[in-house]
């Protein structure tokens, strides 16, 4: 099987879910892939998504998220209902103040999993950049073999502004605890845990 870099990222979130949740909001869902994961996974999905034609393409697969229009940075979002907040390549079309929404939605214990794209070149990938070049073009040809020559629908793309030091201080500051992992294609993954806020029994 081709390496398929969407597939691979999907996996390494499903991976780190929490053990019990049941409530989870996608931010910038786009067509709705991992939404529709989510709930294969057993999570009622709330997916949000600032594009209308990109949602109605997404509205159109179905599979059980309850998809909605709107903005993270300023949509009214609940106060600390959901076990997990997943952002997957859309952080950067917000400011990054924006996780504090995020975080303030999650439930005590809740996780926030940010898949996310930073400006500028590291040493680390100067050194994975050929990887990542075979990567892709493995990917296209594999596509091309199956018939898939039109490419699926795009929503509106803006390039990231932040370097990765710049995304580690910012989430340092913002989310005490977080962890920030840098990951291939100029990707990052940021995980919080929200603290369990609940009192604590003596036995």
């Amino acid at each position: 099987m081709p390496f398929d870099h969407n597939d691979h990222y999907h996996a390494l979130l499903l991976r780190r879910l929490p053990r019990h949740g049941r409530t989870a909001l996608d931010v910038g869902c786009g067509t709705g892939r991992f939404a529709r994961r989510l709930v294969a996974h057993g999570y009622r999905v709330d997916a949000l998504d600032p594009d209308p034609g990109t949602l109605a393409v997404a509205e159109a697969s179905g599979g059980g998220p309850r998809y909605r229009l709107g903005d993270a940075a300023r949509s009214a979002l609940p106060a600390a209902r959901y076990d997990v907040i997943t952002c997957l390549a859309s952080l950067h079309h917000m400011p990054f103040g924006t996780v504090t929404r995020l975080r303030d939605a999650l439930a005590p214990g809740g996780r926030l999993l940010v898949l996310g794209c930073y400006a500028g070149i590291t040493p680390w990938d100067i050194v994975a950049s050929p990887a990542n070049a075979v990567a892709r073009v493995t990917v296209h040809l594999a596509d091309r073999a199956r018939g898939l020559t039109a490419p699926p629908p795009k929503p509106p793309v803006r390039e990231p502004e932040m370097t990765l030091p710049e995304v580690r201080a910012a989430a340092a500051r913002l989310l005490p605890g977080s962890e920030v992992r840098q990951l291939l294609y100029w990707r990052y993954l940021l995980t919080y845990e929200r603290p369990d806020s609940r009192p604590t029994v003596d036995i």
